[in-house]
């Protein structure tokens, strides 16, 4: 049976922090704390059975108080990137925080991921366990519209799957857009260049040299961003070196209805161990850790280099509430917002 552990974790905003502990039957660790829903670890076997980290994180509160680049964190109340930080929903203009020149990225200055919530772990079941969080995001934090009632709940089950689902309510109209934004290194350790990808998408959503999308959904055929048959992931990189430096990207998912499908799977060759994402989403967006650059030391000491971690977050597309083409990111009043996203891991 799926175990879970609490401890306390230190304190954020004024309030006491815990950091949960999942590990299932087959010895697989996955760690989240309250603050900001942060998966600070998780922990799979390689291909002879030997235990690794396989996120990038930290064993402390402070490290990622002192700031990070979204380890591990929830994004919201709109992932990804909002041009210019500002919008115009039925009719009233919004301006956002610029945090990331010159638009605003993963909910501003104190998103989803700087706050504590409610956690409560859920009734033990024989073949998983999960913990379930909520926040209600007021009416006008950090320039959004609506108080925004959200849940996330993460599951782990004994066939080695993290389930997310996220659930939210509004009062008033309000762009909402959820991801969970880990970083994996399959490998433990090193660059992720030579990580296997492949990615369900025939499409993407070209962007400016902002990272904000033109509105376009080209072809990945015949560019760096084709993944529909496995490639390392450093084998088209030359190509993007110049802008933006490697991939951060949205790609636009074949999907076949609303149910769960399968995104992309990353396969790590030496250690053998296998990621699959799954979502409900239209799009993810794949970051292979251009920003990062050595300094910041993680789990066993381990130096976090350039492409030392790739990120797969579920998504709705960049800059949606500005770009009419795209799947709404819109919720209003008496409306539900439902998404599952699963990170599923196996060796081989």
């Amino acid at each position: 049976m799926t175990r879970l552990q609490e401890q306390n974790w230190g304190t954020a905003n004024g309030k006491p922090v815990r950091l949960f502990t999942l590990t299932n039957r087959k010895g697989t660790v996955v760690k989240v704390t309250d603050y900001g829903l942060i998966i600070t670890d998780i922990q799979t076997a390689d291909r002879n059975g030997k235990l690794g980290h396989v996120v990038l994180g930290f064993d402390n509160l402070k490290q990622y108080q002192a700031g990070h680049p979204f380890f591990g964190a929830i994004a919201g109340r709109v992932a990804n990137r909002i041009a210019k930080g500002k919008f115009t929903l039925d009719g009233k203009d919004y301006t956002l925080a610029i945090n990331n020149q010159p638009n605003h990225l993963h909910g501003g200055k104190k998103g989803f991921d700087k706050q504590v919530w409610d956690a409560k772990p859920l009734p033990a079941k024989e073949h998983e366990q999960g913990i379930e969080f909520h926040y209600l995001s007021k009416d006008g934090e950090e320039g959004y519209p609506g108080n925004l009632d959200v849940t996330v709940t993460y599951t782990l089950t004994d066939e080695d799957e993290l389930r997310m689902e996220y659930h939210a309510k509004t009062d008033k109209a309000t762009p909402v857009n959820l991801t969970n934004h880990s970083y994996f290194n399959l490998g433990g350790g090193g660059d992720t260049l030579g990580t296997e990808m492949l990615i369900h998408a025939d499409r993407y959503t070209p962007t400016d040299n902002t990272l904000i999308p033109t509105g376009e959904l080209a072809p990945v055929k015949g560019t760096p961003l084709d993944f529909t048959k496995s490639k390392m992931m450093g084998r088209d990189l030359e190509a993007l070196k110049r802008s933006p430096g490697g991939y951060d990207h949205n790609f636009v998912l074949n999907r076949t209805g609303k149910k769960l499908d399968l995104a992309a799977r990353a396969y790590e060759p030496k250690s053998g161990r296998v990621l699959e994402v799954l979502t409900t989403e239209p799009g993810v967006q794949l970051y292979n850790g251009i920003g990062l650059d050595g300094k910041t030391i993680g789990h066993d000491g381990v130096s976090y280099v350039k492409y030392g971690g790739f990120c797969l977050e579920t998504q709705h597309f960049p800059d949606a509430i500005n770009q009419p083409s795209f799947p709404s990111v819109v919720l209003r009043p008496g409306e539900t917002y439902q998404t599952t996203t699963v990170f599923k891991f196996a060796a081989k």
